[in-house]
């Protein structure tokens, strides 16, 4: 990577109130193979294609696809358009800074940000229990006298984080050569699963593929059933925010986050649906299929397809070996994302966990503790699988809601027309001291002092001057804050009446689908079927809000500008840059 694009990148993170302490090893198409790895779409379709197929049968999964593919098209769209004007590893709750009233910026960010960074820690556990057991089925359909435990899918769900955290901390200059192998084997595989399923396998009807609605929750009407149904669909693209989290290790983030997100949303779409309807036309005989002894569908199906423990194996194990990969991208995402609320003071022991290793430019002590906690989490898979699916629902309502502030803030500047046309090089806030006098206007421009020399400037490359050398964070002497000030759209946005159609649309999406994801999946409904999400969601808020008013508000001022950076702007009062 040339010093002239690193140069531009870290001059751009400045000016977001950051100076550069992680090695940018991400170009764009080992980003975009990252970004298209963390969706693994068509594999999430087999992983989860029983939560459809009970609420909505063939017909919902095929019209709920098309409907969640293109209606979370259009929310990854809003917040590409955040990440281009941002582009920082903290994003939701820097976006939700930057966005929100003054009297209430510092309280939403707060809250946002430990919803988002608890989020990707049940998405560790989520991802790495799937990975193991996985496993722990493939040992079933090779060895049908094992006598599976769920403190077993535990400890197979720990042997992947321990592989995914050697592959983070030992070696971090593989990942995106890593990222570029995965998104090889990712299509490869999905070419030979596809290929072989079509030719080997027994096939159904159109008719049962397309117009056969199921109802085995037992709800009153089949549209309930549809909409309970539904959110399988949707956790299959939850998470294709992992880019931005990455935002500090990618060359020229403002434009290459919005691209990997969208080309992967794209890419994962197409391979995710025709994996939905080749398992629909090839799934045999529906009772053996849901009952199948490994705990997944899709391995019977393999097995009915080609009649060979040896061949299903062989294929199930290329759906394993990239639900791994996939796990080992989320830490790596979650981690950044810890690190980044950390160094804003946002968590407990922030200076502790928002440690940089100097030598391996990555947050060590962040991916030792998401991980970790991600491990206790999954000791609720021994004591309930059941109760561990409360988890993983927290995956669709925290991101959801963490989705939605941010989006329904901008949506709001830009039709009142807040947002400046994009400038070359800028990203979209300036930064400044808060000690700002709260009762400007949000859009006042304060006076820049006379002696800055870079006054008129627009980014710091035009200022004659140098960043600092990078070394590990120095102590902080005083807060530096971003303040709200005039935003402007980044290199990537959707313009006019269309961006306004479509950021309303994703936030009505949104609302839709936070609604249904704390629904059961059958009724009646008793405390072991009862959908937690609600109170596990509930309960991260609240927490926040607790932690907030009892020690957060004293410690977090928002997301903070590095001494570093504020000696070189001269911060004395605000600066526009």
């Amino acid at each position: 990577m040339s010093v002239a694009i690193q140069d531009t990148d870290s001059n751009t993170l400045a000016l977001l109130g950051k100076k550069q302490v992680l090695k940018r090893r991400f170009g764009f198409w080992s980003l975009f193979g990252f970004a298209v790895c963390e969706l693994i779409t068509w594999e999430t379709v087999l992983a989860l294609f029983s939560q459809g197929f009970d609420n909505g049968g063939p017909a919902g999964l095929v019209y709920g696809f098309i409907i969640a593919w293109s209606s979370t098209f259009s929310v990854y769209s809003v917040i590409s358009e955040l990440a281009s004007m941002a582009p920082i590893a903290g994003g939701q709750y820097y976006w939700v800074y930057m966005l929100a009233p003054q009297r209430y910026k510092v309280f939403c960010s707060y809250i946002i940000g430990w919803l988002t960074t608890l989020a990707w820690v049940a998405t560790v556990a989520t991802e790495t229990i799937f990975a193991g057991s996985m496993l722990q089925g493939l040992i079933i359909m090779d060895h049908p006298d094992y006598d599976a435990k769920a403190w077993q899918g535990t400890l197979f769900a720990w042997l992947v984080i321990a592989v995914a955290i050697f592959i983070n901390i030992v070696i971090p200059g593989m990942l995106p050569k890593f990222e570029i192998f995965i998104i090889v084997l990712h299509i490869a595989g999905f070419i030979t699963i596809l290929t072989l399923l079509w030719v080997y396998a027994p096939h159904n009807s159109a008719s049962f593929v397309f117009t056969t609605s199921l109802n085995e929750g037992g709800w009153p009407t089949q549209g309930l059933s549809y909409c309970v149904g539904f959110l399988g669909n949707v956790a299959t693209f939850v998470g294709a925010d992992a880019s931005v989290h990455m935002a500090e290790e990618v060359a020229h983030a403002a434009k290459n986050i919005p691209r990997a997100i969208c080309g992967s949303m794209i890419i994962n779409g197409i391979v995710g649906f025709a994996m939905m309807l080749t398992v629909l036309f090839c799934l045999g005989d529906v009772d053996t299929v849901l009952d199948s002894a490994t705990g997944y569908p899709f391995m019977q199906v393999f097995y009915d397809s080609v009649q060979s423990v040896a061949g299903a194996t062989v294929m199930a194990a290329l759906v394993l070996v990239l639900t791994w990969a996939c796990a080992t991208g989320i830490i790596t995402t979650a981690s950044r994302m810890a690190w980044s609320f950390a160094r804003d003071r946002g968590t407990p022991f922030g200076k502790t966990i928002s440690y940089v290793s100097p030598r391996r430019k990555i947050p060590i002590v962040g991916v030792f503790v998401v991980t970790g906690l991600a491990a206790l989490l999954t000791l609720i898979y021994i004591g309930s699988p059941t109760a561990f699916n409360d988890v993983i629902s927290l995956t669709i309502t925290g991101f959801y809601c963490s989705y939605f502030l941010p989006a329904a803030f901008l949506l709001y500047h830009r039709i009142k027309g807040h947002v400046l046309p994009h400038q070359q090089d800028t990203p979209g806030i300036p930064i400044g001291d808060d000690t700002v006098d709260a009762a400007s206007g949000p859009f006042e421009k304060s006076d820049v002092p006379k002696d800055d020399p870079g006054a008129k400037s627009t980014s710091l490359a035009d200022r004659d001057v140098e960043l600092p050398a990078i070394e590990p964070p120095l102590e902080q002497s005083r807060h530096h804050s971003v303040v709200q000030a005039q935003l402007i759209w980044g290199p990537w946005h959707i313009p006019g009446i269309f961006g306004i159609i479509n950021n309303a649309y994703a936030c009505v999406y949104m609302i839709f689908v936070i609604f249904w994801s704390v629904w059961p999946p059958s009724t009646p409904v008793d405390y072991q079927t009862m959908n937690y999400s609600i109170v596990v969601t509930g309960g991260v808020v609240i927490f926040s809000i607790i932690w907030y008013f009892v020690r957060g508000r004293k410690e977090y001022k928002g997301p903070l500008i590095d001494d570093e950076v504020a000696a070189v702007l001269r911060l004395g009062s605000v600066v526009h840059v």
